[in-house]
């Protein structure tokens, strides 16, 4: 549902006069997600990944709606993601100007963008589970009267899944570990160009999954770490060190939501807008846990 960051993102976020080859694959597989990041448009197709040419992994048919019940449920059963369970202004420590939401219908618990890389590049499926509706929303930075908000303005991006049962939204979260497993030390490589000299450049990519004590049912963080790139034939290195990424993923009933944050986040601030974010989906979960 949005772009989530390329492996530019990852490997160059201090090396901004290196491009990157080939971006029409990477935004393709973030099709629906792009929409979202129209306001840093111009800098993400300036930093388009390395993989290009990682096969799209081949995706599973989205489960089907069962009919409703005729028989009267003790409990009335929520449909609609409306917007008062997402994260709110109020839940965030700087002053927000634009909050940009779509919803879906459909759409797979999409963690983690590069890591469907790996999992295609290796032959494997995407293996996200599917959700019934989901929404999803950019939180953006207060930013000077005019001035343009860009990649380096984002604060938050959260997406809201409710799931076809409770079981199927803690499925999303203990079955990340399985899709992680294969693509310990993974390897990517493309082709990039830099001050006029093309090349082909080598990253190894690692993911982490943690607990996160974030209340609801529980929840995880998910850490993705790249290495320096590399000119495969002369070793030269590429870029800096760059930070690791964390991914924060919660459940509260059927309903599941996934939130990282703009480049200077940090992992403190997540732990704090996941347990915000759970506060917002417990009275828009059907049967939340007792915690809430």
């Amino acid at each position: 549902m949005r772009d989530d960051p390329t492996l530019v993102e990852q490997i160059q976020r201090d090396l901004q006069d290196v491009r990157w080859l080939g971006p029409e694959e990477i935004r393709a597989r973030a099709r629906r997600r792009s929409q979202r990041r129209i306001v840093a448009a111009t800098v993400v197709l300036a930093l388009a990944g390395v993989s290009a040419a990682a096969v799209a992994a081949p995706r599973t048919s989205p489960p089907s709606t069962p009919a409703a019940s005729a028989a009267p449920d003790a409990t009335p059963t929520q449909h609609e993601i409306t917007t008062d369970a997402l994260l709110q202004p109020a839940d965030l420590t700087r002053p927000i100007e634009v909050q940009l939401s779509q919803a879906g219908v459909g759409e797979p618990v999409r963690v983690d963008a590069m890591l469907d890389q790996c999992r295609a590049n290796l032959g494997l499926p995407e293996g996200w589970r599917f959700s019934r509706l989901s929404r999803s929303q950019t939180l953006i930075r207060a930013r000077p009267a005019g001035t343009e908000p860009g990649n380096a303005d984002v604060l938050v991006m959260q997406d809201v899944y409710r799931m076809a049962t409770q079981d199927e939204a803690t499925l999303a979260l203990v079955t990340l570990q399985g899709l992680v497993d294969p693509c310990d030390e993974w390897r990517s490589r493309g082709p990039y160009e830099r001050k006029g000299q093309t090349g082909t450049a080598e990253a190894v990519h690692r993911w982490q999954v943690r607990p996160l004590d974030s209340g609801g049912q529980g929840g995880v963080l998910l850490t993705h770490t790249v290495s320096q790139a590399r000119d495969v034939n002369t070793g030269a290195t590429l870029n800096d060190e760059t930070r690791p990424t964390n991914t924060a993923v919660v459940q509260v009933g059927d309903l599941v939501s996934v939130l990282s944050l703009g480049r200077d986040g940090t992992e403190g601030e997540l732990q704090q807008f996941a347990v915000a974010a759970v506060a917002r989906l417990c009275p828009n979960a059907n049967v939340p846990p007792p915690n809430c």
